[in-house]
C-alpha cells in the first residue's frame, strides 16, 4: 500500500507530465517506467537514444510482444470456448493476431499519432502500426507483469475492439476457404499469375486470376501473391455464393463427375 502511495505522489511531482498523462490515457494505469514504452513507439527507421552503443527501437519488443499476445489470446480463446476443438481456436488466434487486425486495432487506438519513424514509409503492406501494438505489449509485460498485460489485453483491446463472439463469424483467409470447398467438393481450383508491374511509387503489383477446372472465377490484385490471391479467392467466393450463373455450371460440372 505504502509503495503504491509512494508512486502516486512521484507522478505528482514528475518533471514532465503530459507523456505521462498521455500514457495513462492509453495504457488505463499508470506505468512504472515510461521509457520502455517510448522505446515502444520508435520504430526502426528512427532509431535514437544510443545506449551502450546500440540504437533503440522497437524491435525487441516487437519480438517480445508478439509472443506474449499469442500465449494471452490463446488463453482467452481457450477458456471462452471449452468444448470447441484444436483447428477452430488455431483459426480464432490467427484472426486475432494476423498483422492486418493488428494494424487496425493499433489505428483505432490511435498509435499512429505516437510512432516516431523518419523517412517515407509507403501505406500499403506496411505493418509499422501493428509491430508497434505489439512492442507495446511487450513493454507491458516487461513493466507490470503477464497478469497485469493479460487483464489489459482482456478489457482494452478484446473487449473493445475484437469481441470474440464476432470473430468468429468474422470470414479473412478467402484462398483457404476456397481450396477446402474445392476439396469437398471434388473440383480443381487454379491460381496463375497473369502479370507484375510497377505502380506510381516502383512498388511490385500482382495480379492473379482464380479458375474452377477452367472456368475463370475470379481476379485479384495485390502488393504481393499471396494479397493478390487472397482477392481473387474472395471473388471466387461471392460468385460461388451469390452467381446464379455459376451455381448452375458447377452442379453441372459436379454431375459429370
Amino acid at each position: 500500500m505504502y509503495t503504491s502511495f509512494f508512486r502516486y505522489i512521484k507522478r505528482l511531482f514528475i518533471r514532465n507530465r503530459e507523456p505521462y498523462l498521455s500514457l495513462y490515457r492509453l495504457l488505463g494505469f499508470y506505468p512504472n517506467d515510461p521509457q520502455i514504452y517510448r522505446q515502444a513507439f520508435v520504430h526502426r527507421s528512427s532509431s535514437a537514444g544510443a545506449r551502450d552503443g546500440r540504437m533503440e527501437n522497437n524491435e525487441r519488443l516487437e519480438f517480445l510482444g508478439d509472443a506474449v499476445l499469442d500465449a494471452i489470446v490463446a488463453d482467452l480463446v481457450y477458456r471462452k470456448f471449452p468444448s470447441r476443438k484444436e483447428g477452430f481456436m488455431t483459426n480464432t488466434r490467427s484472426k486475432i493476431v494476423q498483422r492486418e487486425s493488428l494494424n487496425h486495432i493499433a489505428l483505432k487506438m490511435g498509435l499512429d499519432r505516437m510512432i516516431v519513424s523518419s523517412g517515407k514509409i509507403c501505406s500499403h503492406n506496411n505493418y509499422m502500426y501493428g509491430n508497434a501494438f505489439e512492442a507495446l505489449i511487450g513493454a507491458i509485460y516487461l513493466d507490470m507483469g503477464y497478469a497485469k498485460c493479460c487483464e489489459y489485453v482482456q478489457k482494452q483491446i478484446i473487449e473493445k475492439y475484437v469481441p470474440l463472439d464476432k470473430v468468429i463469424r468474422r470470414e479473412v483467409n478467402f484462398k483457404s476457404n476456397l481450396i477446402e470447398w474445392s476439396q469437398k467438393n471434388r473440383l480443381e481450383v487454379i491460381f496463375d499469375l497473369v502479370e507484375t508491374f510497377t505502380d506510381k511509387a516502383g512498388s511490385p503489383v500482382f495480379q492473379t486470376s482464380v479458375s474452377l477446372m477452367g472456368m475463370p472465377l475470379g481476379i485479384g490484385i495485390g502488393y504481393t501473391k499471396k494479397e493478390s490471391q487472397q482477392a481473387a479467392s474472395k471473388m471466387a467466393i461471392q460468385k460461388i455464393r451469390n452467381d446464379k450463373d455459376i451455381q448452375r455450371l458447377i452442379n453441372d460440372l459436379k454431375a459429370r463427375q
